[in-house]
């Protein structure tokens, strides 16, 4: 999402987030937007309530006379804002069963109405633009993290439940796996324009990278399928040792989601559980699974080894510019 700075295209561009975090959790009951399926998920009602509490604490809290619409949303949905004050744990989330999922309705159609006034009017400072924007990318961020949580949520159900009704797709051909050259040398890394970016993606600066090959496309479900039948959840040499603990502790014999079912393979997706498609990319891999692969690859390419994240950022923008 680009957004200019005027207060016109910010609005539009709020209304717009705002609309499809308020569709994603449309498909879901109230049931579904409590439950926290583990500690590291959260509730569809907690993010929509804390990318909510971000505009009000953050935008509309340093406007004089803006009275809050629940003093007590500031424990309950703080994430990890240490200069905000204490925070409900988040391991916990899933027990807040008050206010619930239509009081949470509630709670954003009054800050939205406060946000929009505000925007409309152009009575909102640089700064307050400028975390306005924030928030929208914030609230994009939670929208994924919203998908996340819901698949992981249905996948804990006997009953395969759907998420969106979407009709089976058939596997497409894939071209064969080859190398691509990408040249070295001193290399600039990180964000260098002025339009949005998080903190955590600048500054641009200058990184020595040597020269690889990277392959021309991401590894299969097909590929991965012959990594397990070779023993690849069984052989510990493939494994970092951390990682073969928790192959051990936590019983991986599969990508996430995954599961045989008689002698044919399915994975779990927001549509229900479906048969898995060979040649699509593999997902819901770990590090050091991914690790592990690419040991057992190595056998085939010698020297193959997962990419740098320098290495991946070069090589992405050089396939972006063809």
């Amino acid at each position: 999402m680009t957004i200019t700075s005027s207060s016109t295209n910010l609005l539009d561009a709020l209304r717009d987030v705002r609309r499809l975090t308020d569709a994603l959790a449309a498909r879901l009951s109230p049931e579904d937007q409590t439950a926290q399926s583990m500690p590291d998920a959260s509730p569809t009602k907690w993010h929509r309530a804390h990318t909510t509490w971000f505009f009000e604490e953050f935008v509309l809290g340093a406007e004089p006379g803006y009275r809050v619409h629940d003093p007590s949303y500031r424990f309950l949905f703080n994430s990890y804002y240490e200069a905000v004050g204490p925070r409900h744990p988040r391991p916990q989330r899933g027990l807040v069963t008050r206010p619930g999922a239509a009081e949470i309705g509630r709670y954003r159609l009054a800050v939205d109405d406060a946000m929009f006034a505000r925007l409309a009017s152009g009575s909102l400072d640089e700064r307050g633009q400028e975390l306005t924007e924030l928030g929208c990318h914030h609230e994009q961020q939670h929208q994924e993290l919203l998908l996340m949580d819901v698949k992981h949520l249905l996948s804990l159900s006997s009953l395969d439940p759907v998420y969106v009704e979407r009709p089976p797709e058939p596997d497409e051909p894939t071209a064969p796996l080859g190398w691509r050259p990408v040249a070295g040398g001193l290399v600039e890394i990180g964000h260098a324009s002025t339009s949005f970016a998080f903190d955590n993606e600048g500054p641009s600066h200058v990184h020595h990278l040597s020269s690889f090959d990277i392959a021309t496309r991401a590894v299969t479900n097909g590929a991965w399928l012959d990594f397990i039948a070779d023993g690849g959840y069984q052989r510990p040499e493939l494994w970092l040792s951390d990682g073969w603990a928790r192959v051990q502790q936590d019983g991986w014999t599969a990508p996430g989601y995954w599961r045989k079912d008689h002698d044919a393979w399915t994975t779990f997706t927001l549509s229900g559980r479906r048969p898995l498609r060979a040649t699509e990319p593999v997902c819901h891999v770990s590090f050091y699974e991914a690790d592990a692969y690419a040991r057992w690859a190595a056998t085939s390419w010698p020297g193959a080894r997962l990419p740098t994240e320098q290495e991946w950022e070069i090589a992405a923008r050089a396939l972006g510019d063809d």
